[in-house]
């Protein structure tokens, strides 16, 4: 990586390994037949590759895919979103970037239709065109490490957006789906829990606040729609851990005792954050802002 952003401010090339690249049979033992590895969104009836399907559909339709020629899927992981823009848009071409070697072999090996998957940080991506739709969808956790400033973060969002801004042509859609920080004060079991992850699962990163995001966009996009579906995101990783348990004799033999166990904890912990508002799920839609920017 050569960007300043991505090796001093967020999660390093190594950091991605240590959390992506323990092996795609690991991950297939737990996750959706798509492997997507991020919130889903559930209703009633929703097994766990239909409310997968469902949170697909709705990033598709927050983005607007119709008439787009050219999109991004930045921190693309197995390549779930590529396939469904894929099978709803008969003409657009689709960038996946990824820093996982496991996601970029797995994607390489049964492309989608007119995609293009690169092992490359989005500051680094510099494509002739602009794009008409950006995604960003379980990514930008890992864009700040733990422990930075408040305008050290912000300013590292504000570069995200900027860079989004200036590849999107006029009119160019955004669509984000982060973890967040919620606002209610951690107790001792959060605050273990906190460490653990940031320590054991997810080095170098940190989630944003919804307050960095908003001031971090400021006049480079109008923000159409924000939710949050914290408690998707609690019943995804009981799911999750539900499956890693079933297959934990498999799991152990993909990737280690150890590793399963911390697995285990680690999507313990999560529920418990969720269901407790110390982790929020957003899901945000964003325009790019036409016209000369100031301030």
């Amino acid at each position: 990586m050569t960007s300043d952003i991505g090796e001093h401010q967020g999660a390093s090339a190594d950091a991605v390994e240590h959390h992506y690249d323990i092996g795609t049979e690991f991950y297939r033992l737990w996750l959706d037949p798509g492997l997507t590895y991020s919130c889903a969104m559930w209703a009633d009836g929703d097994d766990l590759r239909g409310a997968q399907q469902r949170k697909l559909d709705y990033l598709i339709e927050q983005a607007q895919i119709g008439g787009a020629g050219r999109v991004l899927d930045i921190g693309c992981g197995w390549g779930s979103l590529m396939r469904a823009v894929a099978d709803r848009n008969d003409h657009a071409l689709i960038t996946g970037l990824t820093l996982s070697r496991d996601q970029y072999q797995h994607i390489l090996a049964d492309p989608p239709d007119r995609t293009e998957v690169r092992l490359e940080h989005w500051n680094d991506h510099r494509p002739g065109i602009p794009y008409d739709v950006i995604f960003c969808v379980g990514a930008l956790e890992h864009f700040v490490r733990f422990g930075l400033s408040r305008r050290e973060r912000t300013a590292t969002y504000r570069s995200f957006f900027a860079y989004c801004h200036s590849m999107l042509a006029p009119g160019g859609r955004l669509v984000v789906q982060t973890i967040g920080k919620g606002n209610r004060p951690l107790d001792q079991v959060s605050i273990t829990d906190v460490q653990f992850l940031a320590n054991e699962i997810f080095p170098e990163s940190d989630p944003p606040r919804l307050a960095e995001l908003a001031h971090a966009s400021e006049k480079l996009f109008e923000i159409r729609s924000v939710i949050n579906d914290r408690l998707d995101y609690s019943t995804t990783c009981a799911e999750w851990l539900h499956r890693l348990r079933t297959h934990r004799a498999e799991a152990e033999r993909a990737a280690g005792t150890r590793v399963t166990e911390a697995y285990e904890r680690y999507l313990e912990a999560s529920i418990r954050q969720f269901d407790e508002q110390h982790l929020v799920l957003y899901r945000i839609a964003l325009r790019k802002a036409d016209g000369p920017l100031s301030g």
